[in-house]
């Protein structure tokens, strides 16, 4: 992809990503996958010291406490995702601004960003869950993942409405 590709792209997810919808769901999906952006697979949110957090954003953290999953950050990004994607838009770090524009970038590849926007959050869902093992697959759903804690659809729609969300 040519520099002048990536930066018109990285230029859309910015405007994605100040959409208030695309904004709330981006916090409903960190809200169910208990990330936060300086956690490695295994963090916990109330544990003072914790030893699966890092400090160094200038690349992906790596893998986490089961030594394995390289899960990280308010989105939980894996390592082969942070590379495809921050490839893609010309990222090579991995700070919180980088962590949200690839997260609008999952949502856009997936092709739910339009439907994100629009407050069709039920329709949205399905392409989602794949992707994030906590999330449902729509209204009264499990996930795709189902040896995997996830919640409910109505926690996160209410986690969503919560964050400034809008729905259709």
């Amino acid at each position: 992809m040519s520099d002048a590709k990536r930066r018109a792209l990285l230029e859309t997810n910015a405007a994605h990503l100040a959409h208030p919808n695309v904004a709330a769901f981006l916090k409903a999906i960190a809200e169910a996958e208990g990330g936060g952006y300086d956690f490695k697979y295994g963090a916990l949110q109330a544990r003072r010291n914790d030893p699966w957090r890092f400090t160094d954003t200038s690349t992906h953290p790596g893998p986490g406490i089961d030594g394995r999953t390289t899960a990280a950050g308010m989105y939980q990004i894996t390592r082969p995702t942070w590379e495809h994607h921050g490839g893609k838009l010309g990222l090579d770090d991995f700070s919180p601004r980088t962590q949200d524009l690839i997260a609008v970038e999952i949502l856009r590849s997936l092709g739910v960003i339009d439907l994100v926007r629009a407050g069709e959050i039920a329709a949205a869902m399905p392409k989602v869950a794949r992707t994030w093992a906590a999330l449902p697959r729509g209204p009264g759903q499990g996930n795709h993942y189902p040896h995997q804690r996830h919640v409910s659809f109505e926690r996160f729609l209410s986690s969503y409405l919560r964050a400034g969300g809008t729905m259709a």
